[in-house]
């Protein structure tokens, strides 16, 4: 029987079991590809996506802040940060000298930023948008965004405009106008590699962004520099701790130049939040509330008793010893004892009535933050000392902007103003949003009385207490004041004193009020010896600048011409002799009339150019403006020269040319 071989083939079971594997196995894969293409499949989407790009918010600049003219004060630059990854550098060689020739930094620091064995560096500096043509797609050169905040005029307005600080606001027109001047962030998608790094040139923007709205003050540039250069002069000069100077248009309570600097700081806003004793700048308001309620009129006279009172157990003491005089007579040589005795016939409800009538002890409504309304206490809480101390300006604090529009209200017939200090609002592009209109507050005294004041004033800058604010070619009304500091914790500080002085040109038809105070000068402290020569410069130069704020037709209009005066400097021994002070500092040490410094003159036919090379830019445009001369050119270099050179001869609103050596920035 032969023997049959059979083949070893897997047993039918086998052959099942291993089919039904393999079908199993596709099965599988098949339900989980139509799983994760089907319906998980807008999850898978999404996680790639977010592997392989990333959505981010692109900022979106801030509005622009401007002058009443247009010009730019504040507005955001877009700056990059350019940082390297050296290991991620295909030619670290080629790299370096592209950051050399494109940054501008040194072929070692190039060098060192592309080849040194860190994973990041950071190119010190930030550079214009240029640099994006030029790094933007280079594999290893990463370029951050920044919208940083950019002032072409430095800090000549900082404290008015605010700084932006983590991208928001803080402090004046940032903060108060946030909303309209963040904009809206826009969105972008950008590609990442396997390893988590942005691939350079491989974004979009999907959603621009869109600027914020745009800013326009009430502010004027040139009387802004020409406040600061006056007042920086003077803190010099006089080695006060600070200052201020408020430029304002009386008939729409305009704001054009508003200057603080305390202790250095020129972003100080001390002429809002910092309130001092007016002293003797308060008697106008006296002699108005007494008018107002015909408790008294200019021509009614008062026995001043040789400069001695005594009222409610304090004496109050004059520099000047007369009988009786008019009270326009004591408010134009300042008397004490004459204003404090004809408001004695004013109850306190008038009394205080009157004064919070200009404003007094209550906020402005400045449209900036920070603001604070002074202290002018109910008749409630006065003492019997009260109402003399009121009348010549002590036991009241008040801030300098106050002070401003109480006497633009005398310049403009009686009418308080609510100080204007943003003109409009408008969108990114361009259209008007919101225009702010001039809003008198309320009708404080009447035409005549503001009237009759105001030629007062004009008295006591002509032969008075002010006559170093005399023009010599326009009348001017003022008023100085001069109060002791008072400390809290130790009173009134011996030899420490605010010096002040406001007043409003041309006489006859006002187009400017002028407030000036320095803090603590040392020597000649009255406020007609240092406050009073500051604000005849300002005026001096704001007549020479070329702004429109000033109508040179009503100039020429405005009524008589102002003689020229000239008076005697005091002696060095009169202005610092140290005055008694027997009624605890509540007198007011005003400086006696006839006593002022030197005032302007009349202009002569030729004004001499000086010579100016070396001279600091802001210094040389102050004296150049002080001149009569107008002033072109780029300033906030080294001056060189100017043209026509020293020592030609020019006439009052011709035009200087300054020759300056640029500085260098690298932004």
């Amino acid at each position: 029987m032969r023997r049959r071989l059979s083949q070893s083939d897997p047993s039918p079971w086998r052959r099942r079991i291993l089919l039904a594997f393999w079908l199993t196995i596709a099965s599988v894969i098949c339900a989980r590809a139509i799983q994760i293409q089907g319906v998980q499949a807008s999850h898978w989407r999404e996680l790639a996506e977010n592997q392989q790009t990333k959505d981010r918010e692109v900022p979106a600049p801030r509005g622009v802040i401007k002058d009443r003219d247009g010009v730019v004060l504040a507005v955001s630059r877009e700056r990059f940060e350019v940082g390297v990854a050296p290991h991620e550098l295909r030619d670290p060689a080629r790299a370096a000298i592209l950051l050399t020739k494109t940054l501008g930094i040194s072929s070692p620091k190039a060098t060192e930023v592309t080849s040194n064995k860190r994973r990041w560096n950071v190119v010190p500096g930030r550079y214009p948008p240029t640099v994006r043509e030029a790094l933007g797609e280079i594999p290893g050169i990463y370029l951050e965004r920044e919208l940083p905040r950019h002032h072409p005029h430095g800090d000549l307005a900082r404290g008015v405009l605010g700084v932006v600080l983590d991208g928001e606001g803080r402090g004046g027109i940032e903060q108060a106008f946030e909303a309209d001047l963040r904009g809206t962030p826009g969105r972008e998608v950008i590609a990442r590699n396997n390893l988590d790094q942005e691939i350079p040139g491989k974004g979009y923007v999907y959603k621009p962004s869109k600027s914020g709205g745009e800013i326009v003050l009430t502010l004027d540039m040139d009387l802004q520099e020409i406040a600061r250069l006056a007042l920086e002069e003077s803190i010099l000069e006089t080695e006060a701790r600070g200052g201020d100077v408020l430029i304002t248009i009386p008939n729409t309570g305009e704001i054009l130049a508003l200057v603080s600097i305390r202790d250095g700081k020129t972003a100080s806003l001390s002429a809002i939040n910092t309130p001092y004793e007016p002293g003797s700048t308060f008697k106008p308001f006296t002699v108005s509330g007494l008018i107002e309620n015909d408790l008294a009129s200019l021509e009614d006279t008062v026995d001043v008793e040789n400069g001695t009172w005594t009222v409610a157990g304090r004496t109050l003491h004059d520099v000047h010893s007369e009988g009786r005089m008019s009270i326009a007579d004591a408010l134009r040589v300042s008397s004490n004892v004459g204003i404090a005795k004809a408001a004695s016939r004013m109850s306190p409800r008038i009394q205080y009535e009157t004064l919070r009538d200009f404003g007094f002890g209550t906020q402005t409504g400045i449209q900036i933050p920070g603001e604070v309304g002074g202290m002018l206490r109910k008749p409630e809480r006065w003492s019997s000392q009260s109402p003399a101390s009121l009348a010549i300006g002590y036991e009241v604090s008040v801030t300098p902007l106050q002070m401003a529009m109480a006497y633009g209200a005398l310049a403009n017939g009686g009418r308080l103003m609510q100080p204007l200090l943003v003109k409009e609002i408008r969108g990114s592009d361009g259209s008007l949003k919101e225009q702010f209109e001039p809003r008198m507050v309320r009708q404080v005294i009447p035409e005549q009385i503001a009237r009759g004041i105001g030629e007062v004033l004009v008295d006591v800058v002509e032969d008075g207490t002010g006559t170093s604010a005399q023009l010599g070619t326009f009348q001017v009304a003022g008023k100085s004041g001069t109060t002791r500091l008072y400390s809290p914790e130790g009173g009134y500080e011996s030899g420490a004193y605010w010096s002040s002085f406001v007043g409003f040109f041309p006489a006859e038809d006002p187009q400017l009020v002028v407030f000036v105070k320095l803090e603590r000068p040392q020597g000649a402290y009255y406020g007609g010896a240092v406050a009073a020569p500051v604000t005849r410069a300002t005026m001096q130069a704001a007549l020479a600048a070329s702004g429109k704020h000033i109508d040179r037709t009503r100039l020429v209009q405005s009524g008589k011409v102002a003689a020229s005066l000239a008076t005697s400097a005091p002696s060095a021994a009169f202005v610092n002799q140290e005055l008694d002070f027997p009624t605890e500092g509540l007198d007011e040490p005003e400086m006696p009339v006839g006593m002022g410094l030197a005032s302007g003159g009349t202009a002569s036919e030729g004004i001499s150019v000086p010579r100016l090379a070396g001279v600091p830019s802001r210094i040389a445009v102050r004296r150049l403006h002080a001149l009569g001369l107008r002033v072109s050119g780029p300033l906030g270099g080294e001056i060189l020269g100017t043209e026509p050179g020293p020592g030609m001869q020019m006439v009052r609103g011709d035009t200087v040319a300054v020759i300056v050596r640029p500085r260098t920035n690298r932004d």
